[in-house]
């Protein structure tokens, strides 16, 4: 082929390339390649295209090619650090990038994908350094601030982060995902209402990020007054949107009483409070029964994580790697039932169970509410939470009350000895709430600052991230004033350096109060088990009646409100009763060891059977295709 001819095919291609139109692209460069096999443009747009559609191994080997026939070509080096980042790789793709900043130390986009590759690897000040490269080279560099931005998140600065968006958005007023990146700083910053709004103003402007959609739900689940029908209906219009091709694959063999292959996607299999709940479940599932599959998504592998691993037959890290590899992935290790566990939180894979990874598919444990999938079959939850009838009108899976709470909770070993309640002391009346600082709605304020007008001297300490923070802090307290709780007597606090310190703090606690519209789960279990005794205000939905499902499974339905008239008077008649707040603070543990949350073999064995009579029903189908419509939902 003239090489005039295949100078205009990669022109050609480049166009439809920048256009988005990536197949008509590829089948330009091929026909290049065809005639020209060693021709390095060819080879390379190829690799770019291959990783742009999560084709990492072909887009390595491409770009790989590329790169020796043109050594010096820093783009298409760090294209293949790209592609390695996306197979899982990143120590690799490091390297590459380390010899493009170190050809090129101008090179700003470079050395932010290099802060990416560190951040994936767990080297988050390192990351940190790249980033300040970046943006020292490129001031006007927006896409580099917001990357920095979303690294000093994971460092907890949240403040910083914000400004960090605050500059890209200064850099490149268009550039959307600054707008992105300040939703989640702002969430971070317990500013839930302005979250959402700048959520709304990114995806008026990228209407199709299906990621940002997922943290917009997860975020209105915060704010005061939004109707049940309104929040059902957005989740299903996330549905609609992410609604693929259902792909059925090759499932395993319909025998309803055989060995499981279970598996388990999240970005959570690490210290984290979904897995004080998921531990003591697998450590106590039947393994006769369940071969276990883990599937984490996240940087961060700690001493948790070490220990879920070694219930696994199977563990695997997909943090960083695009979807279609991770498909690929998981459909190779051909789960039976596959459980997501994070919902519309951060870093979920929703999509990808949208296209039907495993015949059978539950949601659990992470997100409070449907996922909206028609390809999600179930969700597991109990009776307490989601109460029969009322709440499946709201659920898109079939709800599956497995057991009389869902969870099963795991206390840290080295959790505190107990100690008398201070106001035993002789002190006025401590209330606490421990719960994230963004779950305080501003009706919560009101009903705490009629308890604290109605209990004379008591005080209110609250602890949370990024509490310590300057800017943070101005601007609770702003909320605290507005809502009439008297300055000198809230105590803010930051977070403490480990979870048994974190626990100690409830020694400073008389009575634990739980915020609405959404409840504390963990918080409100680790309330409990030092002692001391949490209040609660019954909602109409899941993320409400969280408290509710805990202290009726430990057998204290009386701290449970039905209205803020009722929080209050609870709440006022624990703190004028110092003698009883004695009594439970030495047998609330005892309450928890006889609950069905201590019961971890029973759980385990609830949980197993409710799996296995979902498989039943998947078995029983006269279809092959597993679609809900087909099947008569597990008890």
């Amino acid at each position: 082929m003239p090489p005039a001819r295949l100078q205009r095919l990669i022109q050609e291609g480049i166009v439809l390339h920048r256009a988005g139109r990536l197949d008509e692209a590829a089948a330009l460069y091929r026909a290049v390649r065809a005639g020209a096999p060693r021709n390095f443009d060819a080879l390379h747009l190829l690799g770019f295209i291959a990783y742009q559609q999560g084709r990492s191994a072909e887009a390595i080997a491409l770009l790989k090619q590329a790169l020796q026939l043109s050594p010096q070509s820093g783009v298409c080096e760090m294209r293949l650090g790209l592609a390695l980042l996306a197979a899982g790789r990143p120590a690799e793709a490091e390297a590459r990038m380390r010899q493009v900043v170190q050809r090129a130390p101008q090179d700003a986009e470079t050395w932010t994908n290099l802060a990416l590759c560190l951040k994936l690897q767990n080297r988050l000040a390192e990351a940190e350094e790249c980033h300040q490269r970046a943006v020292t080279v490129r001031p006007d560099y927006a896409s580099g601030w917001y990357n920095y931005g979303l690294t000093l998140a994971f460092l907890g600065r949240t403040a910083d982060a914000l400004r960090c968006h605050e500059r890209a958005l200064v850099a490149d007023p268009q550039y959307a995902l600054a707008r992105y990146g300040r939703a989640q700083a702002l969430m971070q910053m317990h500013r839930a209402a302005e979250s959402v709004a700048d959520y709304d103003r990114y995806l008026a402007a990228e209407p199709g990020n299906l990621e940002a959609r997922s943290y917009r739900l997860f975020a209105r689940h915060y704010l005061d007054g939004i109707p049940r029908e309104q929040v059902f209906e957005e989740h299903q219009a996330y549905g609609r949107a992410v609604r693929g091709q259902s792909v059925t694959g090759s499932w395993g063999r319909r025998e309803p009483s055989r060995r499981l292959r279970l598996g388990i996607l999240s970005p959570d299999l690490r210290t984290h409070s979904c897995a004080c709940f998921l531990e003591p479940l697998l450590r106590h599932l039947d393994r006769g029964q369940f071969d276990l599959l883990l599937f984490h998504d996240h940087f961060c592998e700690d001493g948790t994580s070490r220990r879920l691993r070694t219930l696994a037959t199977v563990w695997r890290n997909f943090v960083g790697q695009l979807n279609p590899d991770v498909e690929r992935v998981i459909r190779g290790d051909a789960p039976d039932i596959l459980i997501d566990l994070a919902g519309h939180t951060g870093m979920n894979r929703l999509p990808l169970f949208a296209r039907r990874l495993a015949p059978v598919q539950v949601t659990y444990l992470g997100y409070p509410d449907t996922t909206g999938l028609a390809a999600m079959d179930y969700r597991f939850t109990d009776a307490v939470a989601d109460p029969e009838g009322e709440a499946d009108r709201f659920a898109t899976e079939k709800l599956v009350r497995f057991a009389p709470t869902a969870w099963t909770y795991q206390p840290l070993a080295e959790a505190p000895a107990l100690r008398p309640p201070p106001s035993a002391a002789g002190t006025p009346i401590t209330f606490g709430s421990f719960n994230n600082p963004a779950k305080i709605s501003d009706a919560m304020l009101g009903v705490w600052s009629r308890l604290l007008q109605t209990v004379p001297a008591s005080r209110l300490l609250l602890k949370g991230q990024a509490a310590g923070d300057p800017v943070v802090q101005q601007f609770l307290l702003a909320r605290f004033l507005q809502a009439g709780l008297p300055a000198g007597r809230v105590e803010l606090l930051d977070r403490t350096s480990g979870p048994v310190e974190h626990l100690a703090l409830y020694d400073r606690v008389d009575v634990a109060l739980d915020t609405t519209p959404y409840n504390g789960t963990t918080t409100t279990c680790e309330a409990l088990w030092q002692g001391v005794p949490v209040v609660t205000q019954l909602g109409d939905r899941h993320a409400s009646r969280v408290s509710a499902s805990l202290l009726t499974a430990i057998g204290h339905r009386e701290w449970i409100a039905e209205s803020p008239d009722d929080y209050v008077r609870i709440a006022a008649g624990l703190a004028n009763a110092p003698a009883r707040l004695t009594e439970i603070r030495n047998g609330l543990r005892d309450d928890l060891r006889r609950s069905p949350l201590l019961d971890h073999t029973g759980q385990a064995s609830r949980f197993g059977a409710a799996l296995r009579e979902c498989w039943r029903h998947w078995c029983a189908a006269a279809d092959a295709t597993p679609h809900k419509q087909q099947m008569v939902g597990c008890a």
